[in-house]
């Protein structure tokens, strides 16, 4: 299956883009591969964030302070 590329124009600060022209180039990559691979990273971190968000959704609320002192009677903290 082939990924439809889209272009953009981003602007990095001098040392982060002389930084990822150095790594780009011991790994044999684009920079825009880098980018790439980081931007996908950080999306997927999110969206599981996001889905344990909802998955959790209907669970309770605990009052902290109440599970604190619970936690101190019952010897645990």
């Amino acid at each position: 299956m082939e990924t439809k590329v889209k272009r953009s124009t981003i602007y990095l600060d001098s040392k982060l883009h002389r930084a990822l022209k150095v790594k780009a180039a011991e790994l044999n990559r684009t920079i825009s591969d880098l980018i790439n691979k980081a931007v996908s990273q950080i999306l997927a971190e999110d969206y599981k964030d996001l889905r344990a968000f909802a998955d959790r959704k209907k669970e309770p609320n605990l009052d902290f302070e109440k599970v604190l002192k619970e936690l101190k009677s019952s010897g645990k903290l």
